[in-house]
């Protein structure tokens, strides 16, 4: 419900509106749903022209000096890394006797870390033959490069221990030279220091040992790191299969392109600010939606939709005939985005009027729809804009006219002295709206009322002004026109109607 002074509206209206957002998107989901269709055929297209090539898989079981139960699997990652350099690629390939680049062949597989210690190689080529071949070398060639990185790095460990080792020995054999030698003299002091040189003696003898000890269990770890890498799946060729590719990739490209064309309607729609609720575009208006009616139906519609159509412009006739009769001025028919509709609405409104009196249609619409038309037995007469002097006063007029962009405004006084507009939903933006609005204000042209024209379906919004008139707000309280004078507004026909022209009327 539309309430409070225009100020109080626009201060209260948030700044994005999620009903209005998710009613604009759902009327544009011929957007979005062909962009889920063309993802879709773009991943079958992909799927049956870009196949997958041959793809060949093993699975190796990797080792580590520093396994620990706890580890993230920053391990594994740095054997996917060593996996995909050109040193492996290209050992790998002197397996093979391959002529390609090492830096081509990396692109063509791929390691997977499945757990802390497997990882998984995936090889494409050729054919299945070639794939598996592949995969083997380049299994055996990591293998092998990190078994040597264990028996490099085991080797360092154990000369640095052994060269400590020797170290000590060289120093021992210096203490056991002095302890041979003994004690110039028999002092205090001299045995003092020999009892020093026998402690460090017995400590050099100590670490000389736990250095041997550690040499050798550094040594004795390697064969067990070493013994535990190895292939633990052979080479195997994976089963393609067209359909399940073609299906996942559809999916995929389904689901992408209605991401994306979910995406480009709902910016689409933030940015172009077109109301599409009712008390939108009421408020917007200053005027009260009074009649609505649904998009007209294919023509492969049923024949109760088609029926209910027919319903619903009878409903909407009889409606607009009360409104022209109830006028004491003539009443014009204004569009916006939906001229032929609005043709049509002035063309059932008239057949409905002629019962009482004589009708003249004013076409005011551009390139002259009306008039040009192919006049049926039984329809009013139609005259362009141009014409609307030679219309006698006594016939009841009825204008059609645009307030499309573009529109010259100072003659919709000939359509006219009151109007209805007819607004198709989602149409226009905001701002075209307001100036519509504050036009036909200017021009003291009260508006009777909107139709609106293909409604949202689920909107459930009131499109009356409760509160204040039913018409524009600026041209509510505007005086009215002066007549016939220096730069003042031309007069309108309809202004000069006899009360005897009211009483036929």
């Amino acid at each position: 419900m539309t309430t409070g002074t225009p100020s109080e509206q626009s201060s209260a209206t948030p700044l994005l509106d999620l009903q209005s957002l998710v009613v604009a998107v759902r009327r544009r989901r011929r957007l979005w749903l062909s962009a889920g269709l063309l993802g879709l055929l773009a991943g079958v297209g992909t799927a049956v022209l870009l196949p997958t090539p041959p793809t060949a898989v093993t699975t190796v079981l990797v080792a580590h000096q520093a396994d620990q139960p706890n580890d993230p699997g920053t391990l594994i990652r740095t054997d996917v890394a060593l996996l995909e350099t050109t040193r492996i690629a290209g050992r790998a390939l002197r397996a093979l006797d391959s002529p390609q680049s090492p830096e081509d062949f990396t692109k063509e597989y791929r390691g997977t870390g499945l757990t802390n210690n497997l990882l998984q190689i995936k090889v494409t080529g050729r054919d299945d033959a070639e794939a598996k071949a592949r995969a083997r070398a380049l299994a055996d060639a990591f293998v092998a490069d990190h078994v040597r990185r264990i028996r490099e790095a085991a080797n360092a460990e154990s000369e640095t221990l052994l060269d400590q080792r020797d170290r000590m020995r060289d120093e021992l054999a210096e203490v056991n030279e002095a302890i041979g030698e003994g004690p110039p003299e028999s002092s205090p002091t001299a045995s003092a220091d020999l009892e020093s040189l026998f402690s460090r003696r017995a400590e050099l003898t100590s670490r000389i040992a736990d250095f041997d000890q550690r040499a050798a269990e550094a040594r004795i770890g390697t064969p067990q790191l070493i013994a535990g890498t190895q292939i633990v799946d052979a080479p195997r060729a994976l089963r393609q299969s067209l359909p399940r590719a073609a299906a996942t990739r559809g999916g995929i490209g389904l689901v992408l392109g209605l991401v994306l064309g979910l995406a480009v309607a709902a910016v689409g729609t933030v940015v172009a600010d077109r109301p599409v609720l009712r008390r939108e575009i009421a408020a917007n208006l200053g005027a009260s939606v009074v009649a609505e009616l649904r998009r007209a139906p294919g023509r492969r519609a049923a024949r109760w939709q088609r029926r209910r159509t027919r319903a619903a412009r009878a409903r909407l006739t009889t409606t607009l005939a009360r409104a022209v009769r109830g006028s004491p001025e003539p009443v014009s028919l204004l569009e916006l985005g939906c001229a032929r509709g609005t043709g049509q609405i002035a063309l059932d409104l008239a057949r409905t009027l002629a019962a009482e009196g004589s009708v003249v249609i004013i076409d005011g619409l551009p390139g002259t729809r009306l008039a040009g038309r192919r006049r049926q037995p039984g329809d009013p007469p139609v005259v362009g804009g141009e014409r609307t002097a030679a219309v006698p006063y006594r016939e009841r007029r009825l204008g059609v006219g645009s307030v499309a962009p573009g529109t010259a405004w100072t003659d919709l006084r000939y359509l006219g002295g009151r109007s209805v507009l007819v607004v198709r939903a989602g149409h226009s933006s905001a701002a075209w709206l307001h100036t519509v609005a504050r036009q036909l204000a200017d021009l003291h042209i009260p508006v009777i009322g909107v139709v609106l024209i293909a409604p949202d379906t689920r909107d459930r919004t009131d499109g009356t002004l409760w509160e204040g008139p039913h018409t524009a707000l600026r041209g509510a309280h505007a005086p009215q026109a002066p007549q016939n004078g220096a730069g003042t507004w031309p007069s309108v026909p309809a202004a000069r109607v006899t009360d005897g022209d009211q009483e036929a009327r």
